[in-house]
């Protein structure tokens, strides 16, 4: 039987707990009539902010245990990002996924920590990292004993405060035998270049549509009812109420790509 399509989708960052409901409960019934397989993300904590001023979360604890609570609530998965060896086991103990940031995807004792786990393990793409290293990367977490490793596409470094997705790296990632992702909003980042990240909203549909028809297992996207409010990564996050007519769009394309 193949797998679902895979959708890992909430706001960047445990703004509160009433954010979170409100997105999981938006996303979950579109996920159902779609028949996607839907997992609920969010961040925790921001460890990676431009700017020191920045809002990083609510508290660790507090975020996690949120996330966990909205999942559980509609009987979904949740992902979140962890950043340090620590804080793995810490997670794994909240959620179901523990996700590798772009920035630290090739630190050894953090990905062997998050395998350890035993949970899956989405590990992000580096902006300097070729596609066919990340097979090393896998690697690593297989080694201590991890089952599963997703591998997600976000974007390659292309001079300073922007980002390009050669859409041949999705296709080298799929030679490896492993779920590939497409992260349709990191990916449309500019970082750094003021007090936050920019980004380039207006592209993320269109690309991801494009992703879709290279033939990956799922998609990765922030959401935020108000993404100009939103206290992190505002520029890229997509309005909540087009999400709808977006997945039915991504739907569309996947099952004739599924066909072929």
């Amino acid at each position: 039987m193949k797998n679902k399509f895979k959708l890992i989708a909430g706001p960047c960052l445990a703004e509160s707990k009433e954010l979170l409901q409100e997105i999981a409960e938006t996303l979950n019934p579109i996920a159902i009539e779609l028949d996607f397989d839907f997992i609920f993300k969010a961040s925790y904590r921001k460890a990676n902010r431009t700017s020191g001023n920045s809002f990083t979360g609510i508290g660790d604890l507090q975020a996690l245990q949120y996330i966990s609570e909205i999942a559980n609530s509609i009987n979904r998965q949740s992902i979140t990002d962890i950043h340090e060896t620590s804080e793995a086991e810490i997670a794994a103990s909240y959620v179901d996924i523990l996700q590798i940031p772009a920035f630290l995807c090739r630190q050894t004792a953090l990905l062997e920590s998050a395998g350890k786990t035993g949970k899956i393990v989405n590990i992000k793409k580096g902006q300097f990292l070729a596609p066919d290293d990340m097979k090393k990367q896998a690697d690593k977490v297989f080694h201590i004993g991890g089952k599963e490793v997703w591998l997600t596409e976000r974007g390659t470094t292309f001079g300073y405060h922007d980002l390009v997705v050669d859409f041949r790296s999705l296709i080298i990632m799929k030679e490896t035998g492993l779920p590939v992702i497409y992260d349709a909003t990191h990916s449309l980042q500019q970082p750094g270049g003021g007090e936050q990240s920019g980004g380039l909203r207006q592209y993320i549909a269109p690309l991801a549509k494009a992703a879709v028809a290279c033939g990956i297992d799922g998609i990765f996207i922030e959401t935020h009812p108000y993404p100009h409010l939103a206290k992190s990564d505002a520029a890229t996050q997509f309005p909540l109420d087009r999400m709808r007519d977006f997945l039915h769009e991504l739907a569309d394309i996947h099952s004739l790509v599924s066909k072929s």
